[in-house]
């Protein structure tokens, strides 16, 4: 069929002559005619009736081609949706009709036309740009007709914000009317937005209804009317539309591009505030130009058929009573024993010195404005005044944000904009960076700070500050309303390993049921001593009863964990309970030698240990269980959105012996593990499998699996697909006996000609052989005759990235082939690249890039 513009087929573009009723400059009465992209022909002629409108209004400077995405999407897949895209008066192909109009022109415009064209009822607005706003003005008039909203990078409100900065230079008077209509310019600038570039021929289509300045003159009008001043003609309307917005009750799916500099970010959260309901995912990477940049498409139209089925979903439910978080701390008001320990400098508070300083906290940040629900960002390393910190949040109903600096100051200042605090509570290094990249929060120091360092960093108040205000209020009644146990809680950041961390989201009664979990799996009674050497069980401890400490390291470098720094942190409390990453303990066991009697007589009292973050070889959980003679030694399996799944002990992986991946144990206290088998190219099902042997995609309902991912909805939707059920993104199998053999990651599988081969058993097999260290099997090639590759590291190092020598290679081959796999080629590196917040968690895609350029004759770098 005859295109004509790249992606639009001539059936599409319509013209038709619409009659004004707005009153723009004599404008009542008039005949405009109007250019659309409408597939309502096409749909005619597949004898397809449609179920509904998509009304789509695009920005400044764009036009309905915008939106040829959502039309080929309808008619490659057949789907019965009617996509209307318009080009508003004075843009794109659409009639230049010598008038300035103003905004409550253009939403009357858009009346107009939808009448003319009986788009009927069931009708989903899509915006951006300038069209969000217009779309919306639509939208809360006409809510009888009105089924969803669909929005992409907008703004419908200055929010107490500044115009930004592009479109401050654009509407100034000195640039305005050369950026804007003289010249091209400022449609150049909106099209270098593109997160990757236009293609030439895109660019081109995008630039086709504007080659002359009277062709231009409604872009310079679009941005002459932004009303950021109260005094501007269009403010009136720009608040009655951002008022009323309120009112819907609609569905609403918000698909955003954070890297937009003109619409970023706090202009999205606005329209959150405004669109609670709003279903939400932000594309990391993604600019202004988020429909060019990402597929939106596919997304939309999943959401329009299945919305509903979420919410519908039944969730594995606790068999226990609710408790809230605070239900201990509360308890033990009166009890005097220490609570939470710090190492270095040395201090020690009880249960009741902690819990008054939780309300204190509580009164003081209620006080300067912290509401149930908002946001608080805690960067704040763990101890007392972060274990004080999170308890205060709670004790709120405030929704705590932990985002840890093991993910780096891109990937960290990533999560926190993602998230959208309302607060940040910082150490100084903190708060420099804050400052620095502009994250987002109302700033409050951990520590007091001179005038003119609070000045400039930011900072609104202190912890000293607010500690003062809770002190003088304590003699008036607690104003503290329990939270509600579905409400939010927390969002957990991901280590970042797989990709972009995520914020998984968990309700009071999803941390509760976590603290359930592992108070049941592993009798962690009160009156325990827990070293927590593992960040995310550092916030456990008061919930659990537990008197808790922090070793002397830096949480977000596990392997800064030394043996005498774990000693000396259990000596403090009489431990009990160690937990450690895989990471962390290594160190431990290479600084061993170090410890003297006593310090090995206070390891020898604790009667647990769990090391949680990544698998462990039972080589190294021996040596371990040698230094903590008289513990328990288990490794629990679980990730950020569900801790712990499953576990297992020393005695369990000697008995499980080899096998391929490496067994993780059985299921924990109210968990469900399941596995959704997948296909020869390593694609995953979707029905839950419990058959002995069959390898596919972990699946886990428990009471403690996270609500969602936060602000991600394409990746949520992915990960509960299976209704109830969460995957994991790992793939093992379950054997005779129930216990779980994880495999690797899904990402990670082959896709060879063979069919799909995970990579863990081959990897277990390469560190058998003598001198080889970690290692990654990883495809290279096309998905379904992909070669399997071995990345590894040697003992002792290589000094730089290669081929492996002949005897080395003919080793790993020999090895590797008692699993099934055939091995392409053998490259050594000095080190594997790895996460930072478990230090053992190898990036595999990273490898797979590396060794198919090495392999291709490019020079060998360091990975």
């Amino acid at each position: 069929m005859t295109e004509i513009f790249p992606g639009v087929k001539e059936i599409y573009s319509k013209y038709l002559d619409v009659p004004s009723t707005s009153e723009v400059d004599g404008s009542k009465g008039a005949t405009y005619r109007w250019h659309v992209l409408d597939n309502a022909a096409e749909l005619a002629e597949r004898g397809i009736t449609p179920v509904g409108t998509l009304l789509c209004v695009h920005g400044n400077p764009t036009w309905s081609y915008l939106w040829r995405s959502l039309l080929n999407h309808v008619s490659e897949n057949n789907l019965a949706w009617r996509i209307v895209a318009v080009d508003q008066l004075d843009m794109g192909f659409s009639e230049r009709t010598g008038k300035f109009r103003r905004l409550a022109d253009r939403v009357n415009d858009l009346e107009d036309l939808a009448e003319a064209l009986e788009i009927g009822d069931n009708v989903t607005t899509v915006g951006h740009d300038w069209g969000g706003i217009i779309s919306l003005g639509w939208a809360v008039s006409h809510q009888d007709r009105l089924a969803n909203v669909v929005l992409t990078n907008t703004a419908i409100h200055p929010a107490g914000f500044e115009l930004p900065s592009a479109l401050k230079l654009a509407s100034h008077p000195a640039v305005h009317g050369w950026g804007t209509k003289t010249t091209p310019a400022f449609l150049k600038v909106t099209h270098s937005l593109a997160q990757p570039a236009l293609a030439p021929e895109i660019r081109n289509a995008f630039m086709a209804p504007y080659t002359n300045a009277e062709a231009r003159d409604g872009v310079a009008n679009f941005v002459a009317d932004i009303p950021f001043d109260d005094s501007h003609p269009s403010r009136g309307a720009l608040n009655d539309i951002s008022e009323a917005v309120r009112t819907l009750r609609v569905p609403v799916l918000m698909l955003w591009g954070p890297k937009d500099p003109v619409f970023s970010d706090r202009y999205l959260r606005d329209l959150i505030w405004r669109l609670p309901q709003a279903q939400v995912h932000r594309f990391e990477g993604a600019s202004h130009l988020v429909g060019e940049d990402r597929d939106i498409a596919s997304p939309i139209f999943r959401w329009l058929a299945n919305r509903d089925d979420a919410a519908g979903a039944e969730r594995a439910q606790s068999a226990n009573d609710y408790q809230p978080m605070l239900a201990e701390l509360d308890s033990r008001v009166s009890d005097h024993s220490p609570a939470v320990v710090d190492i270095h400098p040395p201090r020690t508070l009880s249960w009741s010195q902690l819990g008054q300083r939780v309300n204190f906290l509580a009164a003081g940040l209620q006080h300067i404005g912290v509401k149930p629900g908002d946001r608080v960002n805690l960067l704040v390393p763990p101890g007392i005044e972060l274990t004080s910190l999170i308890y205060a949040c709670l004790r709120l109903g405030a929704v705590i944000v932990v985002a840890d600096a093991g993910l780096g100051t891109k990937g960290l200042g990533r999560a926190i904009k993602g998230a959208g605090p309302s607060f940040l509570i910082g150490i100084d290094r903190a708060l420099s960076g804050a400052r620095l990249l502009n994250w987002p929060g109302i700033k409050i120091a951990v520590s007091n700070l001179s005038s003119t360092k609070r000045k400039l960093l930011g900072v609104s108040h202190t912890l000293e500050e607010l500690l003062e205000i809770g002190e003088q209020q304590s003699g008036a009644a607690p104003n503290f309303v329990a939270a509600d146990p579905d409400a939010d809680a927390a969002i957990l950041f991901t280590s970042g390993s797989t990709g972009p961390a995520k914020g998984a989201v968990y309700t009071h009664r999803q941390l509760a049921a976590m603290r359930d979990t592992l108070r049941e799996t592993y009798d962690l009674k009160a009156g325990s001593g827990l070293v927590a050497g593992f960040a995310p069980f550092a916030l456990l401890g008061p919930a659990l009863g537990a008197t808790s400490v922090t070793p002397d390291m830096d949480v977000t470098a596990p392997r800064t964990l030394t043996a005498s720094a774990l000693a000396e942190a259990a000596t403090a409390i009489n431990a009990t309970a160690v937990f450690a990453s895989p990471a962390a303990l290594a160190n431990v066991l290479e600084t061993a030698s170090e410890l003297n009697t006593a310090q090995r007589k206070k390891l020898a009292a604790v009667s647990l240990l769990l090391s949680a973050g990544a698998p462990i070889p039972e080589p190294l959980l021996a040596k371990v269980q040698d230094l903590v003679p008289n513990a328990q030694v288990h490794t629990p399996y679980g990730m950020t959105e569900a801790l712990p799944v499953t576990d297992i002990d020393l005695a369990g992986i000697r008995e499980a012996g080899n096998g391929n991946g490496v067994c993780v144990g059985t299921a924990v206290a109210g968990a469900t593990v399941a596995i959704a088998p997948i296909d020869a190219l390593g694609v995953a099902g979707d029905r839950p499998q419990y058959t002995p042997g069959v390898t596919g995609e972990i699946l886990v309902r428990a009471p403690h699996v996270k609500d969602r991912y936060d602000r991600l909805w394409i990746t949520e939707s992915a990960s509960s697909s299976i209704a109830g059920w969460h995957r994991t993104g790992d793939v093992g199998h379950l054997d005779e006996n129930s216990r779980l053999w994880v495999e690797g990651r899904l990402i990670h599988v082959l896709s060879t000609a063979t069919g799909a081969i995970t990579p863990v058993a081959a990897e277990n097999a390469v560190q058998s052989v003598a001198g080889a260290g970690r290692a990654a099997l990883v495809g290279v090639g096309p998905a379904g005759t992909q070669a399997a590759v071995v990345v590894m590291e040697t003992i002792p190092p290589a000094r730089k990235a290669g081929p492996a020598s002949t005897v080395l290679t003919a080793k790993i081959r020999e090895a590797v082939a008692a699993t099934g796999t055939e091995v392409a080629a053998v490259l050594v590196v000095p080190t594997l690249p790895t996460d930072i917040r478990h230090n053992s968690k190898i990036d595999r895609a990273a490898l797979a890039q590396w060794a198919s350029t090495s392999l291709a004759g490019g020079r060998i770098r360091k990975p």
